[in-house]
């Protein structure tokens, strides 16, 4: 017997912050977000309530939120659906990349010119295994506590593209071929039980 299935699945990228605007790779750098990224996250609001409500059934019960803990996903989610309570959880967090924290991609390819995270991870950061586990552990919990709900999670641009990729049955390196801008939004929902992609990088503005 297959696992039960959200309706559903928002994945919201947070709004943008100094180092996302520069291109650095922030993970683990608990980074506010800017005005520009309070106001990306403020306008998502009426986009989710509209994919919500499209996706809920009567008597489906109102979403499931979860956000990642770090506080430019924290601010994103509290700005996007003030009226939502919404679960922290670390299975959300960014990739922690390790010694390349805070980098520009021209300057991480000084130090290994065939670098990509999808498929080397951070060096004394998190592997790419390690990052598809928590993306696994992530998709275990909707099936114990989003079935037949919509699902929203406020969380980051790498680890959401694995994420996306892992839902569909794909390998996270799969992720690769997905971009998501600051304050963007996919959409993953369940036809014929399974999950597929119907929307990506849906942004207000």
């Amino acid at each position: 017997m297959s696992a039960p299935l959200p309706l559903a699945v928002l994945l919201v990228r947070h709004g943008a912050t100094e180092w996302s605007t520069n291109g650095r790779h922030t993970g683990r750098t608990d980074l506010p977000l800017l005005e520009t990224g309070r106001a990306q996250a403020e306008a998502l609001r009426p986009v989710l309530t509209q994919l919500i409500a499209e996706r809920s059934p009567l008597g489906a019960g109102a979403p499931v939120v979860f956000t990642s803990p770090l506080a430019r996903a924290l601010a994103t989610a509290e700005l996007a659906m003030p009226e939502a309570e919404a679960e922290p959880t670390h299975l959300l967090a960014e990739v922690d990349y390790g010694r390349y924290e805070g980098l520009r991609i021209d300057e991480i390819r000084e130090d290994d010119p065939t670098w990509n995270v999808f498929v080397n991870g951070g060096p004394e950061g998190e592997n790419v295994h390690q990052v598809a586990a928590r993306c696994e552990s992530f998709i275990a919990k909707l099936e114990r506590v989003a079935a037949g709900r919509v699902a929203v999670a406020f969380t980051h641009g790498h680890f959401s593209r694995m994420l996306t990729a892992r839902m569909l049955g794909l390998h996270a390196a799969a992720g690769e071929s997905l971009w998501n801008d600051t304050g963007s939004v996919g959409v993953i929902e369940q036809r014929r039980s399974a999950l597929v992609l119907t929307g990506w990088n849906i942004r207000p503005f």
